[in-house]
Protein backbone atom coordinates (compact mmCIF):
# COMPACT_ATOMS: atom_id res chain seq x y z
CA UNK A 1 0.00 0.00 0.00
CA UNK A 2 1.37 3.50 -1.02
CA UNK A 3 0.54 6.82 0.77
CA UNK A 4 -2.59 8.48 0.29
CA UNK A 5 -4.12 4.79 -0.67
CA UNK A 6 -7.13 3.19 1.13
CA UNK A 7 -6.34 0.69 3.72
CA UNK A 8 -7.36 -3.19 3.40
CA UNK A 9 -9.54 -2.17 6.36
CA UNK A 10 -10.84 1.07 4.43
CA UNK A 11 -11.15 -0.83 1.65
CA UNK A 12 -13.36 -3.52 2.87
CA UNK A 13 -16.16 -0.95 4.30
CA UNK A 14 -16.07 1.32 1.31
CA UNK A 15 -16.58 -1.63 -1.27
CA UNK A 16 -20.25 -2.80 -0.75
CA UNK A 17 -21.29 0.71 -1.30
CA UNK A 18 -19.67 1.38 -4.34
CA UNK A 19 -21.65 0.72 -8.11
CA UNK A 20 -21.30 -2.65 -9.14
CA UNK A 21 -17.84 -3.74 -10.33
CA UNK A 22 -19.19 -5.26 -13.41
CA UNK A 23 -22.83 -3.80 -14.84
CA UNK A 24 -25.42 -6.19 -15.87
CA UNK A 25 -24.30 -5.03 -19.31
CA UNK A 26 -21.27 -4.59 -21.26
CA UNK A 27 -17.74 -5.38 -20.43
CA UNK A 28 -16.10 -5.33 -16.19
CA UNK A 29 -15.42 -1.63 -15.09
CA UNK A 30 -11.53 -1.11 -14.23
CA UNK A 31 -10.73 -2.06 -10.84
CA UNK A 32 -12.86 0.02 -8.75
CA UNK A 33 -9.95 0.06 -5.99
CA UNK A 34 -7.05 1.11 -8.17
CA UNK A 35 -9.50 3.95 -9.52
CA UNK A 36 -10.59 5.31 -6.28
CA UNK A 37 -7.10 5.20 -4.89
CA UNK A 38 -6.16 7.75 -8.29
CA UNK A 39 -8.89 9.85 -6.93
CA UNK A 40 -7.30 10.40 -3.94
CA UNK A 41 -3.99 10.62 -5.17
CA UNK A 42 -5.43 13.56 -7.14
CA UNK A 43 -7.00 14.37 -3.98
CA UNK A 44 -4.50 14.53 -1.29
CA UNK A 45 -1.75 16.08 -3.88
CA UNK A 46 -3.81 18.92 -5.46
CA UNK A 47 -1.87 17.71 -8.87
CA UNK A 48 -3.78 18.07 -12.39
CA UNK A 49 -5.01 15.26 -13.89
CA UNK A 50 -3.19 14.68 -16.68
CA UNK A 51 -0.19 14.25 -13.64
CA UNK A 52 -1.96 11.33 -12.18
CA UNK A 53 0.77 7.84 -11.87
CA UNK A 54 0.23 4.96 -14.53
CA UNK A 55 0.19 2.87 -11.55
CA UNK A 56 -3.87 3.80 -11.20
CA UNK A 57 -4.43 3.57 -14.54
CA UNK A 58 -5.33 5.63 -17.45
CA UNK A 59 -6.02 9.27 -16.98
CA UNK A 60 -9.37 9.47 -18.48
CA UNK A 61 -10.62 6.04 -17.07
CA UNK A 62 -10.25 7.86 -13.78
CA UNK A 63 -10.93 11.16 -14.20
CA UNK A 64 -14.17 9.97 -16.33
CA UNK A 65 -15.24 7.98 -13.45
CA UNK A 66 -14.71 10.68 -11.30
CA UNK A 67 -17.26 12.93 -13.15
CA UNK A 68 -19.84 9.94 -13.69
CA UNK A 69 -19.67 9.01 -10.19
CA UNK A 70 -20.28 12.81 -9.24
CA UNK A 71 -23.12 12.79 -11.56
CA UNK A 72 -24.65 9.88 -10.61
CA UNK A 73 -24.36 10.93 -6.78
CA UNK A 74 -22.11 8.13 -6.03
CA UNK A 75 -20.08 9.88 -3.43
CA UNK A 76 -23.08 11.58 -2.06
CA UNK A 77 -24.50 7.99 -0.92
CA UNK A 78 -21.29 6.46 -0.05
CA UNK A 79 -21.23 9.09 2.80
CA UNK A 80 -24.94 8.75 3.71
CA UNK A 81 -24.46 5.14 4.10
CA UNK A 82 -21.20 5.57 6.02
CA UNK A 83 -22.86 8.26 8.37
CA UNK A 84 -26.30 6.12 8.69
CA UNK A 85 -23.85 2.92 9.67
CA UNK A 86 -22.34 5.34 12.06
CA UNK A 87 -25.81 6.12 13.66
CA UNK A 88 -26.89 2.48 13.59
CA UNK A 89 -23.59 2.08 16.16
CA UNK A 90 -24.70 5.01 18.41
CA UNK A 91 -21.06 6.65 17.12
CA UNK A 92 -23.24 10.06 15.56
CA UNK A 93 -23.88 12.64 18.36
CA UNK A 94 -27.45 14.09 17.76
CA UNK A 95 -27.18 16.66 20.93
CA UNK A 96 -24.61 18.72 19.38
CA UNK A 97 -23.68 20.11 16.58
CA UNK A 98 -21.40 22.88 15.28
CA UNK A 99 -21.16 24.87 11.84
CA UNK A 100 -18.60 27.23 10.20
CA UNK A 101 -16.98 28.67 6.97
CA UNK A 102 -13.74 28.85 5.95
CA UNK A 103 -12.48 30.62 2.64
CA UNK A 104 -10.44 28.66 -0.01
CA UNK A 105 -8.21 30.30 -1.99
CA UNK A 106 -9.39 30.06 -5.80
CA UNK A 107 -7.01 29.20 -8.58
CA UNK A 108 -6.83 31.24 -11.67
CA UNK A 109 -7.87 27.78 -13.50
CA UNK A 110 -10.96 27.63 -11.79
CA UNK A 111 -12.12 30.79 -13.65
CA UNK A 112 -14.18 30.67 -16.87
CA UNK A 113 -16.80 28.35 -16.99
CA UNK A 114 -18.99 28.10 -19.64
CA UNK A 115 -22.09 29.58 -17.92
CA UNK A 116 -24.72 27.27 -19.31
CA UNK A 117 -27.79 28.63 -17.31
CA UNK A 118 -25.15 29.51 -14.20
CA UNK A 119 -24.81 32.72 -12.60
CA UNK A 120 -21.22 33.45 -12.39
CA UNK A 121 -19.63 34.71 -9.24
CA UNK A 122 -22.88 33.65 -7.13
CA UNK A 123 -23.57 30.83 -4.59
CA UNK A 124 -24.84 27.44 -4.90
CA UNK A 125 -26.74 27.16 -2.05
CA UNK A 126 -29.90 26.38 -4.34
CA UNK A 127 -27.18 24.70 -7.17
CA UNK A 128 -27.08 27.88 -9.25
CA UNK A 129 -23.70 29.08 -10.28
CA UNK A 130 -20.26 28.25 -9.66
CA UNK A 131 -19.73 29.89 -6.14
CA UNK A 132 -16.58 32.13 -6.97
CA UNK A 133 -16.15 35.62 -5.95
CA UNK A 134 -13.80 38.32 -4.56
CA UNK A 135 -13.20 38.73 -1.01
CA UNK A 136 -9.92 40.43 1.05
CA UNK A 137 -8.15 37.36 0.04
CA UNK A 138 -8.84 37.69 -3.72
CA UNK A 139 -10.29 35.16 -6.14
CA UNK A 140 -12.35 32.64 -3.87
CA UNK A 141 -15.07 30.54 -2.78
CA UNK A 142 -16.43 29.55 1.00
CA UNK A 143 -16.55 26.41 2.30
CA UNK A 144 -19.26 25.90 4.89
CA UNK A 145 -19.57 22.67 6.71
CA UNK A 146 -21.45 21.27 9.96
CA UNK A 147 -19.98 18.47 11.62
CA UNK A 148 -21.54 16.04 14.26
CA UNK A 149 -20.56 16.10 18.31
CA UNK A 150 -17.48 14.11 17.62
CA UNK A 151 -16.11 16.22 15.12
CA UNK A 152 -16.99 13.87 12.00
CA UNK A 153 -18.29 15.88 8.68
CA UNK A 154 -21.96 15.98 8.32
CA UNK A 155 -22.71 18.22 5.37
CA UNK A 156 -21.12 21.37 3.10
CA UNK A 157 -22.24 23.57 1.10
CA UNK A 158 -20.36 26.40 -0.90
CA UNK A 159 -20.65 30.18 -1.68
CA UNK A 160 -18.60 32.67 -3.44
CA UNK A 161 -15.65 33.71 -1.29
CA UNK A 162 -17.62 37.25 -0.11
CA UNK A 163 -21.04 35.55 1.40
CA UNK A 164 -21.54 35.76 5.13
CA UNK A 165 -21.90 32.96 6.76
CA UNK A 166 -25.53 33.51 7.79
CA UNK A 167 -26.56 33.18 3.85
CA UNK A 168 -25.81 29.48 4.27
CA UNK A 169 -27.41 28.40 7.36
CA UNK A 170 -30.29 27.24 6.20
CA UNK A 171 -29.18 25.22 3.68
CA UNK A 172 -26.63 23.98 5.99
CA UNK A 173 -28.83 22.86 8.59
CA UNK A 174 -31.09 21.49 5.97
CA UNK A 175 -28.58 18.73 4.26
CA UNK A 176 -26.97 15.60 5.68
CA UNK A 177 -30.34 13.74 6.40
CA UNK A 178 -29.06 10.31 7.70
CA UNK A 179 -31.02 7.45 6.97
CA UNK A 180 -32.44 4.98 9.81
CA UNK A 181 -32.55 1.26 9.94
CA UNK A 182 -36.29 0.06 9.85
CA UNK A 183 -38.95 2.29 9.78
CA UNK A 184 -39.06 5.80 10.57
CA UNK A 185 -37.92 9.17 8.52
CA UNK A 186 -34.24 10.08 8.45
CA UNK A 187 -32.54 11.76 10.99
CA UNK A 188 -31.77 15.72 10.19
CA UNK A 189 -31.89 17.93 12.93
CA UNK A 190 -29.54 17.72 15.91
CA UNK A 191 -30.77 18.93 19.88
CA UNK A 192 -28.62 22.21 19.77
CA UNK A 193 -26.05 23.84 17.38
CA UNK A 194 -22.80 25.75 18.14
CA UNK A 195 -21.32 28.72 15.97
CA UNK A 196 -19.27 32.05 16.46
CA UNK A 197 -20.34 35.44 16.64
CA UNK A 198 -20.84 35.28 12.83
CA UNK A 199 -23.67 33.56 13.10
CA UNK A 200 -24.97 35.94 16.13
CA UNK A 201 -28.41 37.39 14.68
CA UNK A 202 -31.98 37.81 15.65
CA UNK A 203 -32.72 36.00 11.92
CA UNK A 204 -30.49 33.72 12.23
CA UNK A 205 -31.40 32.52 16.38
CA UNK A 206 -35.21 32.80 14.85
CA UNK A 207 -34.14 29.90 11.73
CA UNK A 208 -32.65 28.02 14.25
CA UNK A 209 -35.44 27.79 16.34
CA UNK A 210 -38.08 26.98 14.11
CA UNK A 211 -36.31 23.98 13.21
CA UNK A 212 -36.52 23.09 16.90
CA UNK A 213 -32.68 23.35 17.30
CA UNK A 214 -31.29 25.42 20.50
CA UNK A 215 -28.63 28.14 19.55
CA UNK A 216 -25.59 28.31 21.26
CA UNK A 217 -24.28 31.16 19.85
CA UNK A 218 -22.25 33.85 21.89
CA UNK A 219 -23.58 37.63 21.32
CA UNK A 220 -22.07 40.64 20.11
CA UNK A 221 -20.90 43.64 21.97
CA UNK A 222 -24.03 45.70 20.81
CA UNK A 223 -26.25 42.61 21.83
CA UNK A 224 -27.99 42.21 25.11
CA UNK A 225 -26.28 38.73 26.92
CA UNK A 226 -27.40 35.53 27.54
CA UNK A 227 -27.97 34.66 31.02
CA UNK A 228 -28.30 30.86 30.35
CA UNK A 229 -25.65 30.93 27.45
CA UNK A 230 -23.76 27.34 27.70
CA UNK A 231 -20.03 28.17 27.83
CA UNK A 232 -19.04 24.46 28.14
CA UNK A 233 -21.14 23.52 24.89
CA UNK A 234 -19.41 26.52 22.98
CA UNK A 235 -16.05 25.25 24.16
CA UNK A 236 -16.31 22.15 22.15
CA UNK A 237 -16.81 24.47 18.70
CA UNK A 238 -13.03 23.50 18.50
CA UNK A 239 -13.67 19.99 16.95
CA UNK A 240 -15.41 21.97 13.46
CA UNK A 241 -12.31 24.02 13.00
CA UNK A 242 -10.07 20.70 13.84
CA UNK A 243 -12.35 19.30 10.99
CA UNK A 244 -11.76 21.90 8.64
CA UNK A 245 -7.71 21.75 9.11
CA UNK A 246 -7.95 18.32 8.24
CA UNK A 247 -9.96 18.46 5.16
CA UNK A 248 -7.43 21.51 4.39
CA UNK A 249 -4.78 18.97 4.32
CA UNK A 250 -6.17 17.61 1.25
CA UNK A 251 -4.60 20.07 -1.11
CA UNK A 252 -7.20 19.87 -3.66
CA UNK A 253 -9.51 21.13 -1.26
CA UNK A 254 -7.53 23.93 0.06
CA UNK A 255 -6.97 25.19 -3.01
CA UNK A 256 -9.63 25.34 -5.51
CA UNK A 257 -8.88 24.33 -8.83
CA UNK A 258 -12.15 22.99 -10.70
CA UNK A 259 -14.27 25.35 -12.79
CA UNK A 260 -17.39 23.61 -11.84
CA UNK A 261 -18.66 24.22 -8.01
CA UNK A 262 -20.38 20.84 -8.43
CA UNK A 263 -16.91 18.91 -9.45
CA UNK A 264 -14.91 20.67 -6.08
CA UNK A 265 -18.14 20.19 -3.87
CA UNK A 266 -17.59 16.30 -5.35
CA UNK A 267 -13.72 16.67 -4.08
CA UNK A 268 -14.92 18.11 -0.52
CA UNK A 269 -17.52 15.18 -0.42
CA UNK A 270 -14.67 12.13 -1.13
CA UNK A 271 -12.43 14.20 1.93
CA UNK A 272 -15.32 13.23 3.93
CA UNK A 273 -15.82 10.76 3.84
CA UNK A 274 -12.22 9.27 4.10
CA UNK A 275 -12.32 10.93 7.70
CA UNK A 276 -15.74 8.57 8.05
CA UNK A 277 -13.55 5.47 7.16
CA UNK A 278 -10.68 6.25 9.73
Amino acid sequence: MRRFELTDAQWEQIAPLLPPQKPRTGWPAEDHRQVLNGMLWILRTGAPWEDLPARYGAVGTVSSRFYRWRKAGVFDRVLQRLQAQADARGALDWDLHFVDATVVRAHQHAAGARRSGAIGGEATVEGVGEALGRSQGGFSTKLHLRAEGGGKPIAAVLTAGERHEQFALDALMDKGAVPRSGRGRPRLRPRRTAGDRGYSSPPARCRLRQRRIEPVIPTRKDQPRQPDFDKAAYRERNKVERLINRLKQYRRIATRYEKRAANYLAMVTLGMTILWLT
